[in-house]
């Protein structure tokens, strides 16, 4: 007897600046972000990116991706996507695309995943304020 739904398996999530695919279907992931350095706050983002992948389940399922703000509760920016894997031995991966993101404060920001529901991964993203180098002032000339 076969399984007519099993949950699938998140077997990688990235937070990135893009994504892109090749002419042969594979992926090109740009920028992945660990920790958010800026100047100042607050500071916006046009376009953030979580590259998610799953794998080893049976059924139709819908994925939700969070950004949280450093209190862990709310929601900034959230996507899902439906997906369907035929098999356990298929994958689907999946793109949530976040545009124009506001950090108004220092912290550390989350990705939350889930699919139906279901919390799969939550990691931190740290934006911290940056002092620039003073620029040296140039002397006089006599």
């Amino acid at each position: 007897m076969e399984a007519s739904r099993i949950l699938p398996d998140l077997q990688s999530s990235l937070f990135c600046e893009d994504v892109r695919q090749e002419a042969n279907g594979n992926f090109i992931i740009i920028g992945v972000i660990g920790i958010i350095r800026v100047p100042k706050l607050p500071i916006g983002a046009a376009k953030l990116c979580v590259f998610n992948r799953w794998t080893a389940g049976v059924g139709d399922f819908i994925e939700s991706t969070r950004l949280l703000a450093p209190d862990q509760k709310t929601v900034l920016k959230k996507g899902e996507v439906k997906f369907s894997l035929p098999n356990a031995s298929h994958h689907a991966t999946n793109l949530t695309v976040f545009q124009q993101v506001q950090f108004d404060q220092p912290g550390n920001y989350s990705i939350e995943v889930l699919v139906d529901e279901v919390p799969q991964v939550r990691y931190s993203v740290p934006v911290i304020v940056v002092e620039q180098p003073s620029q040296p002032q140039p002397q006089p000339q006599e």
